[in-house]
């Protein structure tokens, strides 16, 4: 404020910083940037930060809005924590809808997974898949024996004559179909979680090759003691045979579990091509699915040339189907 010379006062506006307080500015940007950081090191512990972390790509899509706010409000430390929080998390999930140019020559391999619900996939749809997609593995999830009576009279035992099964009648029932000739393999899997059995399949025009059918137990409450044993129980990829893992992980790939398993010598199929964001769980319900935790993991010298998600009526699953080529 000044006396002008012709008499009165000048009064210079004070330029006002914003609408938004301070306060409310940082109370919207640290729980992003708090996720960014878990998200990022791996922090998540415990059975509830497990779980929530299968919704980073929404609080990605989400992060946007406190560095608006910070933006707008013109708080420039917020906004410099809101755009990195904003930039990890987007560093984190983008790639899995942008996927990577691949060499597609090679032996062709299909592999279908689904979880059945307890045996209540519908099987004229899962048939139908088979018959139009033409996988060379099946691996299924909480396969009871009635489901797989119900398969094998709609036309499975014909299609695909081999297999290891470990079917129960209840959530714990796995099994591996094959085209080819299989032997099963015992105590590739520590015995943690649900039935994971695995097969040497004799894949035409070269070395056989090692499938593993994953189903952990979910990471809920004391059982994530159980899904950590089994994440970390996987073997490793092998320089001497290409291992292929697919199934129901309960785990997607914002999980440091999951990751650290890839990082072990393994690529998800969907990531290669840019699939990784297709949501494959509860399917069928009232709301549309949310999280991805179906997945075909493969051997780095894999090739993918396609991956595609299926509904099936009377699961809460989505099939998963991966269409690659061996080395």
């Amino acid at each position: 404020m000044e006396t002008s010379a012709v008499g009165g006062t000048i009064v210079t506006p004070v330029r006002k910083r914003g609408r938004f307080p301070a306060a409310l500015t940082w109370v919207a940007v640290t729980p992003f940037a708090a996720w960014a950081v878990a998200r990022v090191a791996g922090l998540e512990r415990g059975s509830l930060p497990t779980q929530l972390m299968t919704a980073t790509p929404y609080a990605a899509a989400g992060s946007l809005l406190p560095l608006l706010i910070a933006a707008v409000g013109r708080r420039r430390a917020a906004t410099v924590v809101a755009l990195l929080s904003a930039a990890a998390l987007g560093a984190s999930v983008l790639p899995r809808a942008l996927g990577t140019a691949e060499a597609t020559a090679g032996r062709p391999l299909k592999v279908m997974t689904l979880n059945m619900l307890f045996g209540r996939a519908d099987v004229e749809t899962i048939m139908k898949l088979v018959r139009e997609f033409g996988p060379d593995v099946l691996s299924t999830q909480e396969l009871t024996p009635g489901a797989v009576a119900d398969l094998d009279a709609a036309g499975l035992k014909e299609i695909m004559p081999h297999r290891v099964l470990r079917d129960e009648w209840s959530a714990g029932g796995s099994g591996i179909y094959s085209r080819h000739p299989v032997r099963a393999l015992e105590n590739v899997v520590p015995p943690v979680g649900h039935q994971m059995p695995a097969a040497l399949i004799s894949v035409p025009g070269g070395e056989p090759i090692e499938f593993i059918d994953a189903h952990p137990f979910p990471p809920l409450g004391p059982q994530i003691d159980d899904w950590n044993q089994a994440m970390s129980g996987f073997p490793s990829a092998s320089p001497h045979r290409v291992r292929i893992i697919a199934g129901d992980f309960n785990a997607s790939l914002d999980h440091a579990a999951l990751r650290g398993l890839l990082d072990r010598g393994y690529k998800d199929a969907a990531d290669q091509v840019g699939a990784g964001l297709i949501p494959t769980w509860p399917a069928n319900k009232r709301v549309p699915p949310l999280i991805t935790i179906d997945h075909v993991l493969v051997d780095r010298r894999v090739g993918v040339r396609e991956v595609s998600v299926r509904d099936v009526p009377g699961t809460d699953h989505r099939a998963v189907l991966a269409w690659l080529t061996l080395p």
